[in-house]
C-alpha cells in the first residue's frame, strides 16, 4: 500500500506531467476515497463514512504548499505541474474550491510557468464548488475506466450510490478543457472474468468518450501492486492498437 506522508511532496518525475509537485489533502495514515478500485496502489478503501474523515484545515494546506514552493524555488527545482493526487480522492475535501483559488495565487507568485493538475475520479462533480474549481485549472484529469454500469461497479466499486450515468452527466460541461484517463486491465474478481477492452464494453466506453468534448485522452495499465491478486496488465504493445482504434475518430490519445 502506497500512502503519502505529507500534504506537499516531491517533485517527482511523472510519465504524463514531467516534474510534478504533489498535493495530498487527505489523511496520511489511510486512504480516503469515494471509489474502492480493484487496482488502487493505495489499497482498499476501509473508511466508508466520508463525512467523518480527516481533512487538513485550509490554513495548514496553504502553509504547507507555500513552504514547499519556496523551498523548491530556493533550491532551483523544476516544477512542471502542481498536482492534486495523494491518498484518495482530493475533491472530497470540503474546502477544495478555496484551496484551488489560493493555489492559483501561490502558483502565480512562485511558479507561474507550472500548470495545475487534479487527478480525480469525477464522483464529486455534482458539487458546484468542485466543478467551478476544476474549470479554473489547466489539467482537470478525470477517470473513466468503464463504459457499462456493471463494469463500473466491478472495477471502480464506488463507496456511495453514484452511477456511471450520473458521472457522464457532468463530463460534457468542461467545454473542451478536460483530460480523461482510462486504465485497461483484465482478470477475475469475485469469480467474474472481465476485460474492459472487450466487447460490448469497449464500444460502450468509446461512445461515452466520443460524447465528451475533451482535449486529451490517456490510456494506461497496471504499474504497481494491486489489492486484487492476479489482475493482468496490458503491455504497451497491446495498448497501442487500442489507441489506434480511438485515434481513428480524431481524438488525441497518449499511451503510457
Amino acid at each position: 500500500m502506497l500512502l503519502w506522508k505529507s500534504i506537499a511532496f516531491g517533485p517527482i518525475q511523472s510519465r504524463r506531467l514531467g516534474k510534478s509537485l504533489g498535493i495530498n489533502l487527505l489523511d496520511t495514515k489511510k486512504k480516503i476515497c469515494s471509489f474502492n478500485c480493484i487496482y488502487c496502489e493505495c489499497g482498499w478503501t476501509e473508511e466508508k463514512k466520508l463525512t467523518d474523515c480527516l481533512y487538513y484545515p485550509l490554513a495548514d494546506v496553504l502553509q504547507s504548499i507555500e513552504e514547499k514552493l519556496i523551498d523548491c524555488r530556493k533550491n532551483g527545482m523544476k516544477i512542471d505541474s502542481i498536482t492534486f493526487s495523494g491518498n484518495g480522492e482530493p475533491t472530497l475535501h470540503p474546502e477544495f474550491g478555496e484551496i484551488v483559488t489560493e493555489l492559483l495565487r501561490l502558483r502565480a507568485q512562485y511558479y507561474p510557468q507550472a500548470v495545475i493538475t487534479c487527478l480525480s475520479n469525477a464522483t464529486q462533480l455534482h458539487r458546484i464548488d468542485v466543478r467551478e474549481a476544476l474549470y479554473k485549472i489547466e489539467n482537470p484529469m478525470l477517470k473513466l475506466d468503464a463504459g457499462t454500469e456493471d463494469y463500473f461497479q466491478l472495477i471502480n466499486a464506488p463507496t456511495t450510490t453514484i452511477t456511471l450515468v450520473e458521472i457522464m452527466r457532468y463530463l460534457s460541461d468542461f467545454q473542451g478543457n478536460l483530460i480523461i484517463q482510462t486504465l485497461f486491465l483484465k482478470g477475475v474478481v469475485k469469480e467474474i472474468a472481465f476485460d474492459n477492452s472487450s466487447e460490448p464494453h469497449f464500444s460502450a466506453w468509446l461512445n461515452h468518450i466520443q460524447s465528451i468534448n475533451l482535449k486529451k485522452l490517456y490510456i494506461y495499465s497496471l504499474d504497481r501492486v494491486t489489492p486484487v491478486r492476479h489482475l493482468v496488465k496490458f503491455s504497451y504493445e497491446e495498448l497501442e492498437p487500442i489507441a489506434d482504434k480511438i485515434r481513428a475518430f480524431g481524438l488525441d490519445v497518449g499511451v503510457y
